[in-house]
């Protein structure tokens, strides 16, 4: 309904929860039915004579009310009406997924609003980006990709840069190229699970190092070297997925020293290094000629932005590199490429990861409040917990029973490379989840580790 226009001379509320309020009227009194579609923002503000952002604020509001849903290029349009929540129910939760390690998602108005018109600009060259490109990136994504690297004291020559889709892909072709089925790769001994995922796909032996509160023992990794001679040290080295450890400067040096002594590459999942404003030089720092660096946006912009930026050791050894990745995935998808360089050039991804720093704060501050002192691992910037379950939990009781309530945590055997994995689990505060639910989540979660397993029979 485009011609829709709420008379807000009839609320003394702040004009964007009247605009809110007036949707919900409108919807109740039957003007405004499902699937209408609502005015575009800044037509409604000329109409009322209000800031583009008061209105923006109003339909942010209204969709956070079940009102209304956007779609990207499409609209704002008006909704059906949500069945009853589960915490409608006495003694119910909301069900919340905190088993993917998301960054929470922007839901400032004039964010959004800014990522759409970075959006949009992009769409107006829609035609080209449809076209199969150059391999490893335009000049225009790789100036981007040096600018967004330079932030981590990287400056790396073109030639050594290679646009990709996503960390995931191209962490598949460093390894191809780096190994073969049979041989070994090391990394922590609690790591990111998708390293293991792609560890078997490959067909490679991957070992897990001893870790300390500052990451992989050096020791341990020097005598590796000497017993497993391994093709490539893995490791994901700034909030760790899922321990949330940094390797400090002064281990990092002493873990180059050792891979240096034997010849080891290290491949570096730097997937979280960006949302520390100020956290310890990137291994491409200390050991350039050895390192392969992934600087995945997935992490530090958004989870659906699947691109990721690597820089190889030298020029030589990117080519089989580009070999490899050009079998597997043709190219990045230039319509991805060009809107993270757009979001680069224009500042957009800069407040996108002041906003990921400041929310994963608050959602920290949470955990600090309502969980146990001592109960947890987290770091303040950090999307997760590792929670350490304390005597007699054990990680698939305390799974099933936050699972029960419809609260979904990974237990520690996905990130276990070898050995018995210990009793704890991983816990997300991030993705599109509010932090109304993740308090009320670790409100529950508090409870639990306050009390036996017992109670887990109880919950029905």
């Amino acid at each position: 309904m485009l011609d829709w226009t709420p008379d807000l001379a009839r609320s003394n509320k702040p004009r964007y929860l009247a605009i809110a309020d007036l949707i919900a009227e409108d919807i109740a009194n039957g003007r405004l039915a499902v699937g209408d579609r609502l005015p575009p923002q800044r037509a409604l503000a000329k109409r009322l004579a209000v800031d583009f952002t008061t209105v923006a604020r109003g339909y942010v509001e209204a969709q956070k009310r079940g009102l209304v849903e956007s779609h990207v290029g499409q609209g704002t349009f008006v909704k059906a009406p949500a069945r009853a929540p589960v915490s409608a129910k006495p003694g119910r939760l909301l069900p919340v997924d905190l088993t993917m390690n998301l960054p929470p998602e922007p839901d400032d108005a004039a964010l959004v609003e800014r990522m759409r018109e970075g959006l949009a600009e992009v769409g107006a060259d829609l035609v080209s980006l449809l076209r199969y490109q150059g391999f490893g990136g335009s000049p225009a994504d790789k100036d981007a990709a040096s600018a967004w690297l330079g932030r981590r004291a990287l400056v790396p020559a073109q030639e050594r840069i290679f646009v990709t889709p996503g960390a995931h892909p191209a962490l598949v072709g460093i390894l191809s190229t780096l190994a073969r089925p049979g041989d070994t790769v090391l990394s922590e001994g609690i790591t990111y699970p998708g390293a293991r995922a792609i560890a078997a796909q490959l067909g490679l032996k991957l070992v897990g190092l001893p870790m300390d509160a500052d990451g992989i023992d050096p020791d341990a990794f020097a005598d590796a070297c000497r017993t497993a001679r391994p093709k490539a040290l893995y490791l994901n080295p700034t909030l760790q997925n899922p321990t949330t450890l940094t390797i400090p400067e002064a281990r990092r040096s002493a873990i180059a020293a050792v891979a240096r002594r034997f010849g080891c590459p290290i491949v570096e999942d730097d997937a979280y290094g960006f949302i520390p404003a100020h956290g310890p030089p990137p291994f491409a720092a200390i050991a350039p000629d050895l390192t392969w660096h992934v600087a995945g946006l997935s992490k530090c912009i958004g989870a659906g932005l699947r691109a990721a930026y690597v820089v190889a050791p030298d020029a030589r050894s990117g080519w089989p590199f580009a070999a490899a990745l050009r079998a597997t995935n043709v190219m990045a998808s230039p319509l991805t490429a060009a809107l993270a360089t757009r979001w680069i050039e224009d500042g957009t991804a800069d407040t996108i990861l002041r906003f990921i720093r400041t929310e994963s704060m608050a959602r920290q501050a949470l955990a600090t409040e309502l969980l146990p002192a001592g109960s947890y691992r987290a770091d303040p910037l950090s999307f997760n917990l590792w929670v350490e379950l304390p005597t007699p939990w054990t990680r698939s009781a305390f799974v099933g029973h936050l699972g029960s309530t419809r609260i979904g945590v990974v237990a520690s055997d996905a990130f276990t490379v070898g050995g018995q994995p210990q009793e704890a689990v991983r816990v997300c505060l991030g993705g599109p989840s509010c932090r109304a639910e993740i308090r009320s989540a670790l409100e529950f979660m508090a409870h639990a580790l306050a009390g036996q397993p017992e109670m887990a029979l109880n919950v029905l």
